[in-house]
């Protein structure tokens, strides 16, 4: 095979690549792909993200690309990802392109374009790029599963002494704006996502993320604590009960595709509590239609109710896992 040439991206390269790549052989590629542009950030530019990204030509013609970059969101690791048509694997072109990156990710920490240099990707269990991944010395730090929960699947919970008055004072509609509910959604995602922390995550950056007409955030439900009074017990409540746990709707097309669904807990909450929350709330929410849930291993009050659905054939996983790998 002759020699490879190694260059920057240029305009038009993603025509070409997935020309020759075809379609995406994962989710994952998929998204990644999208991730494949020019190098930015390079001159140190305030809010710009940094991103390195190299194509690999065979006579001029490109078959193979990689890129790393630094997100906002997530800011110990630097996103990386290379992929190479079939027909040039397994000659070292994607250990290349690896090497390349890596070193131009600790140039750039040396020089403080960012903060850090350690890589993580995703990848599915099973395929040439988990191969690639593991032969890196990329190992798993987390799986993630997409998890479709059928109706009725769970019984429905009883709250106070069982009035309808009782049940709207616990379970309640909240605008996907509010201040309390972006609150308890930043806090519950940065507290599952320890294991790749997420740095102190502003107001604005979890409604966009979670909450805003762009995330496609559809609605939400909240279960709150029984209504507390500031007087003491012998006084007849006057404030609502803290949130417990919260179910965000998103968005769907096909009437027959169940609706996708973020569901967390308050994340003081001791872990029979927080499984108690999300037990009530998701038997509410999939009473009706099908709901799918991203499930990490990190949602541990989530797997605790939904692994025992899965074993009885009360839900069902969707799809590969996802696994992120990372030095």
């Amino acid at each position: 095979m002759p020699e490879l040439t190694y260059r920057g991206w240029r305009e038009d390269d993603d025509l070409a690549l997935n020309e020759i790549w075809g379609d995406p052989e994962t989710p994952q590629a998929a998204q990644f792909r999208g991730a494949l542009a020019p190098s930015t950030g390079s001159d140190g530019g305030a809010g710009t993200a940094w991103r390195y990204c190299l194509v690999a030509e065979d006579q001029g013609i490109p078959v193979a690309a990689g890129v790393v970059y630094e997100t906002s969101l997530h800011v110990e690791r630097l996103w990386a990802y290379v992929e190479v048509a079939k027909d040039h694997r397994r000659a070292g072109v994607g250990s290349t392109l690896l090497a390349m990156l890596r070193r131009e990710a600790e140039d750039a920490v040396e020089s403080g374009l960012v903060t850090v240099g350690k890589l993580r990707s995703k990848v599915q269990p099973g395929t040439p790029g988990a191969a690639f991944a593991e032969a890196a010395g990329l190992v798993p730090i987390q799986r993630s599963r997409l998890v479709v929960v059928h109706p009725g699947t769970l019984k429905l919970p009883v709250f106070g002494d069982g009035t309808e008055e009782a049940a709207t004072a616990q379970v309640q509609d909240l605008a996907t704006g509010s201040v309390e509910l972006t609150d308890i959604v930043g806090r519950y995602y940065s507290s599952v996502h320890a294991w790749d922390p997420t740095g102190e995550l502003s107001v604005g950056q979890v409604q966009r993320l979670f909450l805003d007409d762009l995330s496609g955030a559809h609605g939400a439900i909240v279960l709150r604590e029984p209504p507390a009074s500031a007087f003491g017990a012998s006084v007849e409540p006057s404030r609502k009960g803290r949130i417990r746990a919260f179910a965000i709707s998103y968005t769907q097309g096909a009437q027959d595709v169940p609706t996708d669904v973020f569901l967390g807990h308050e994340p003081g909450l001791p872990a029979p509590e927080a499984e108690s929350a999300v037990r009530d709330l998701l038997a509410l929410v999939a009473h009706q239609y099908p709901v799918v849930l991203e499930l990490d291993d990190s949602m541990e009050a989530l797997r605790a109710v939904v692994e025992p659905l899965l074993a009885e054939g009360k839900a069902v996983q969707d799809g590969p896992d996802t696994l992120v790998v990372s030095d």
